[in-house]
């Protein structure tokens, strides 16, 4: 708590009219500005260090011995500390305060006052191949050629939903006077479930859970298949006699369950010539989730939903996937599906490159 000088100064005459009391000075103060009972007031060492101040400077701030109080933001330091990041921009402002040989909390005033710097986070992307760069400009260009904007295009594509979280052990401590000897156990393989999506302007299709028997179970092309034909294909039927649709797009990843003969056979009967995969009609750049609805959008968005309240079994961890892909609102699939063409724009832009106007929000 920041205590102003009219605060300091009636602690400091109550504390002796009060014989020296810190709980009666601490009553008075409570009652002189009106602090309700369960708010802070000065404890009894700040109290007790505003009155010997007081009577070694004559001042309750604090000073040094001779009364006169310690400036680090100097010109000198700030020219400091401007250097010392500028050469080391990595290096954590703690660090740079040891160097120094000034407190982290007075670098930190310099950093934020007088150099105006902000602390702006590292963002993490898939690493690109130089070969990436040329091929997923091109066939971002062939996508926006191909891929009326009008068109219904759906993306797709699983994620994994952990049940158990882990334990940071290095940010982690128990405090005791002896070693509590305290193991925290956790099994091998969280549980997990697999589930599969797509998005469009009409909504989430899905969620779908690739497990056999109430048991997660590994994607490959069979149970793909059986996905594409059991599930998929009769929502598209209902969502195209809906919205009396023609021109379908359908997009995944290169994952081998999606690219096996038999996966691309099923999609090519239900997206005659409107195929954007690895041996596509239309080919998908590998390494690519900066473009897939699902990883840009999705699964972040679905993962804060449904661990924020934590689910306890993998029932209710499935239930509450359920419940947030049903409570998506259209409207945001629909401006999500929209970004696409936009990201497709910006990696031709790039010439194949990170969207590093997306990623950084320019």
């Amino acid at each position: 708590m920041v205590w102003t000088g009219v605060h300091r100064g009636f602690a400091v005459r109550a504390y002796y009219e009060n014989n020296r009391s810190v709980i009666a000075t601490q009553r008075a103060f409570r009652r002189q500005f009106n602090i309700p009972r369960n708010d802070n007031v000065p404890n009894a060492n700040t109290i007790r260090s505003w009155v010997r101040r007081l009577e070694e400077t004559g001042n309750t701030l604090r000073g040094n011995k001779h009364g006169r109080f310690k400036n680090v933001r100097t010109p000198e330091n700030v020219v400091q500390v401007r250097t010392a990041v500028q050469n080391s921009p990595t290096r954590s402002a703690r660090r740079h305060a040891i160097a120094l040989g000034m407190s982290d909390r007075s670098l930190r005033r310099i950093l934020k006052f007088d150099l105006k710097f902000h602390p702006y986070k590292i963002m993490f992307a898939q690493e690109l191949r130089p070969d990436d760069y040329v091929s997923r400009r091109n066939l971002c260009e062939q996508m926006l050629a191909a891929i009326h904007p009008n068109a219904a295009f759906f993306s797709s594509d699983e994620a994994h939903f952990h049940l158990n979280g882990y334990v940071n052990k290095q940010n982690f401590r128990y405090w005791s006077e002896n070693n509590p000897q305290i193991v925290h156990e956790r099994p091998l393989h969280s549980s997990k479930v697999t589930v599969w999506c797509a998005v469009s302007q009409f909504g989430v299709i899905g969620p779908y859970f690739f497990e056999e028997e109430g048991v997660t179970v590994t994607v490959n092309s069979a149970r793909y298949v059986a996905m594409l034909q059991n599930f998929l294909q009769p929502r598209m039927n209902e969502i195209v006699e809906e919205h009396e649709l023609g021109d379908l797009w359908f997009q995944q990843d290169g994952a081998t369950a999606h690219t096996a003969r038999a996966s691309l056979h099923v999609l090519r009967e239900i997206f005659p010539e409107r195929l954007v995969s690895l041996r596509g009609d239309v080919g998908w750049p590998a390494r690519s989730p900066d473009l897939s609805i699902c990883d840009y959008f999705l699964w972040g968005y679905l993962k804060e939903k449904v661990f924020k309240r934590r689910p306890h079994t993998i029932a209710e961890l499935r239930q509450r996937i359920i419940e947030e892909v049903n409570a998506i609102p259209r409207d945001i699939c629909a401006r999500a599906t929209e970004n696409f063409r936009h990201r497709l724009q910006q990696c031709v832009d790039a010439n194949g490159r990170h969207l590093s106007d997306i990623i950084f929000k320019t």
